[in-house]
């Protein structure tokens, strides 16, 4: 049971964190910190057989599988399962945790208990949705995320932070009500037309549903992918989350929170609704190019920090649906190394963020300029991960977006070379944000009681630099487990064999 050991312990260790507050304030944070290291311990087995390839994967496609009888009526099974795409979401969201503890350790000083409650279950949340097999399962986690992430906002956010969280709650609500009519008519028309009842996403897969009716149901689930992704025009929810949730917030829901809805369509979309995902691919792939633009044209004008980091996100996003829409190997490859690479460059930008608020008490680019006389070892963080969100050769956001960029030339070379354009754009607002934020003017003058980064938040952040390193200097280990978790896709079986 070492999946449901996996989302157990943050469930735990949430309420154990709200409970221990009534003894130490202090006691929360550690057993939060506890709770996440707990979570590692059944990938250790995986982590130890690093670096993976394809022979020694062999043909299956799940590396843990785990099933329990849940709703027998229903024939509605808790059904986990761990492949290599799921693997990697895994150890992205469990290192994204680390790193939101670690902004929120002095950040947070009210109600220390209840915020890592929430904190702990949005993660379990997250965890359950990389893991559900069972689509029943997988609605159900989807839903876990909302509320502790909707608290997270509301309560420690800032000044417009009930109407930014209220936001949020509406659009992700939505979503979920019409993945579940899709869920429900999925179920029922894969009924009809087999007999079988069933929610499992192994027997469901076998027999895709066909028909008029198939698009829609389609459509409906990646309706309620994008609004999660986000990509237009359902992304307005995203640009006022980031500016009002605090700093661990901000970090979660740009790690792991977006990734769900790529991973959505990458593990149920295409495989489930291969014909409907071809005549969707070109509506999606102008959506796509639209975001990346439109993003990237959006941050260029922010003069706060936080929404530039956040409209930067939908124009990396569109990548991502680009890359999940092109129907090749590559692309796929490139939408799930961006997945990651984002997680991390754009994680650690709030987490800039989060530092520079914190000790000048403004995020306002007009008011900042020269803190790199002053934060020395700050600025140098900062130059890094701009330059590697604009997509600097040698990280692993060059190495997503190159791919995504050359997988879906072959099917949409036009639509691609609209999409080339994003490169130049980040590299105009990140440019923008090192320039205005750590040299130009100097707008704050030095206090001797602002310290530069301490060793806790060195260490997060040289952890960060590392990893965007590793992936794009070695990224083959990442793109192995990848076509084990795509042989469902039948328009891809014969790059994959290529592959393999």
């Amino acid at each position: 049971m070492s999946l449901f050991i996996l989302l157990l312990m943050p469930l735990l260790g949430g309420v154990l964190a709200w409970y221990s507050e009534r003894f130490n304030a202090d006691l929360p944070k550690k057993i939060a910190f506890i709770s996440l290291l707990i979570c590692w311990l059944p990938l250790i087995p995986l982590l130890n057989s690093m670096p993976f390839d394809a022979s020694s994967l062999g043909t299956s496609q799940w590396l843990i599988n785990e099933s329990y009888n849940w709703i027998p009526l229903f024939n509605i099974n808790a059904h986990l399962a761990l492949d290599g795409l799921s693997f990697l979401l895994i150890v992205l969201t469990l290192l994204m945790g680390l790193v939101a503890l670690s902004s929120a350790w002095h950040e947070i000083t009210k109600r220390t208990g209840l915020f890592y409650l929430n904190l702990l279950w949005t993660l379990a949340g997250v965890l359950g949705v990389f893991l559900a097999i069972d689509l029943f399962l997988f609605f159900v986690f989807w839903e876990v995320m909302l509320v502790p992430m909707y608290f997270l906002i509301s309560i420690w956010g800032y000044e417009s932070r009930h109407y930014a969280a209220f936001k949020f709650f509406i659009f992700t609500q939505a979503g979920g009500l019409l993945m579940l009519l899709s869920l429900c008519a999925l179920v029922s028309i894969h009924f009809q037309q087999t007999g079988i009842l069933t929610f499992d996403y192994n027997i469901l897969i076998q027999n895709p549903i066909s028909g008029d009716f198939a698009f829609w149901v389609a459509l409906g689930f990646t309706i309620a992918f994008l609004v999660k992704l986000p990509a237009l025009p359902f992304h307005s929810w995203l640009p006022d989350a980031h500016t009002q949730a605090p700093t661990a917030a901000s970090v979660i829901l740009a790690a792991v929170l977006l990734k769900t809805g790529g991973y959505g369509i990458i593990r149920f979309v295409l495989p489930l609704f291969p014909e409907a995902s071809i005549e969707l691919a070109p509506f999606m792939m102008l959506i796509g190019v639209i975001g990346i633009i439109y993003g990237a044209m959006m941050a260029f004008v922010q003069t706060d920090l936080k929404r530039l980091v956040a409209y930067s996100s939908v124009s990396h996003m569109g990548f991502v649906l680009l890359g999940c829409f092109a129907f090749n190997i590559y692309a796929l490859q490139g939408a799930v190394m961006q997945m990651l690479a984002h997680g991390i460059s754009t994680s650690a930008l709030f987490v800039l963020v989060g530092m520079i608020q914190h000790r000048y008490h403004t995020r306002d680019l007009n008011k900042l300029g020269g803190l790199w006389i002053n934060l020395p070892k700050l600025s140098a963080f900062g130059l890094f991960f701009g330059i590697a969100s604009l997509g600097m050769p040698g990280l692993g956001n060059f190495v997503a977006e190159f791919l995504i960029l050359v997988g879906s030339f072959d099917q949409y070379p036009k639509l691609t070379i609209f999409a080339a354009s994003g490169l130049i754009l980040a590299a105009v607002y990140s440019l923008l944000l090192i320039y205005k934020t750590f040299f130009g003017q100097i707008k704050r003058p030095h206090k001797s009681e602002i310290a530069d980064t301490n060793s806790k938040e060195w260490f997060t952040l040289i952890s960060m630099c590392f990893i965007l390193i590793y992936l794009g200097l070695h990224p083959q280990p990442f793109f192995d487990l990848v076509p084990i978790s795509l042989m469902k896709l039948t328009f891809l079986t014969a790059d994959i064999g290529a592959l393999l």
